[in-house]
């Protein structure tokens, strides 16, 4: 059996084409799956189509939260309710091409448990989305300690093993391609072209995009904090340099326009903002560690079409 998890947001103009190319590309390697549809809080149509289409396929299943909890918490409510030998997660705005899932498959079945869709090229890197798109991958790769950082999204599959595993992860702040790089086991690509969006405007709001570029780079390393202490041992000895080079052009040279107010000044602007840096990087580390304490669900499911209450963590509800 196969599962497929797709986060959905008020995608209405995507689900029926959406519903129609999964199943399609399914049933070319199995007549046995299951396509999760998770409803992440949709204020259009969404759910109501969905409910439709489990009507006419009971194969097509629904899990709606409560309200909407983000990407990331909506496909971990898939993954925790996907039944499947293998679980593929695709987004809901066909950028990812559903038709890629036999290929997916086929690595799967070569033995691999994880399979990862690695993007050649992407159609909607354009503007200032384009270039912070352009650049999260080789900063990720710099500041964080993950194995490996390929140009992937979570557009992959991960066997039943690696599943189980993934289910035992509690964090809230959550980065999927991460943790499924960070689970380790034995990985395989599919390379593909990113299209455009078949409809509709992005989800994915600049702000939503920069605190998942944090969650990622901040969950995996410490290398941001190690970054402010040597700015600190920077900022230190640049200050120490710059006092010895005035005090000797003021005593021994006498120069007149060596003024303690121009230094000061100086120094306390720069060693001001190199301690607000490192404040603010304490405090995103320290607003995480408050989050993980709380220990808050990370989703709550308001209905179920077709599929069983989570049983992987039932914390998560």
């Amino acid at each position: 059996m196969l599962s497929v998890v797709v986060p959905v947001y008020n995608e209405q103009e995507n689900l029926p084409e959406l519903i129609r190319r999964i199943s399609a590309a399914l049933t070319q390697v199995t007549a046995d799956w299951e396509l999760i549809l998770v409803d992440d809080g949709s204020r259009d149509q969404s759910a109501t189509m969905i409910r439709a289409a489990h009507a006419a396929d009971s194969r097509v299943k629904l899990v709606a939260l409560s309200r909407n909890f983000g990407h990331q918490p909506a496909i971990t409510a898939g993954i925790h309710h996907a039944r499947g030998e293998a679980v593929i997660l695709i987004d809901g705005d066909l950028q990812d091409p559903p038709e890629l899932i036999p290929q997916l498959v086929a690595k799967w079945r070569e033995g691999s448990d994880v399979v990862m869709a690695k993007r050649r090229s992407r159609a909607d890197a354009h503007g200032a989305r384009g270039i912070g798109f352009r650049l999260f991958y080789p900063l990720l790769r710099k500041l964080s300690d993950l194995p490996e950082a390929p140009d992937a999204g979570i557009f992959g599959l991960m066997s039943r093993a690696v599943v189980a595993e993934f289910n035992q992860l509690s964090e809230r702040n959550r980065f999927i391609p991460g943790l499924r790089a960070w689970l380790g086991f034995k990985q395989a690509t599919v390379e593909y072209d990113r299209q455009d969006r078949a409809a509709g405007a992005p989800k994915q709001t600049l702000g939503r995009l920069l605190k998942y570029a944090a969650d990622a780079m901040l969950s995996f390393s410490t290398k941001p904090l190690r970054f402010a202490t040597w700015m600190g041992f920077i900022c230190a000895a640049v200050g120490f340099a710059t006092a010895i080079f005035f005090i000797v052009r003021r005593l021994f040279f006498n120069d007149p326009a060596v003024t303690g107010f121009t230094t000061l000044l100086t120094m306390m602007m720069f060693i001001g903002g190199i301690q607000l840096i490192a404040i603010g990087l304490l405090g995103e580390y320290l607003g995480r560690v408050y989050e993980e304490v709380k220990r808050r669900p990370l989703y709550v499911v308001g209905e179920r079409l077709g599929v069983e209450r989570d049983g992987a963590s039932g914390k998560n509800e």
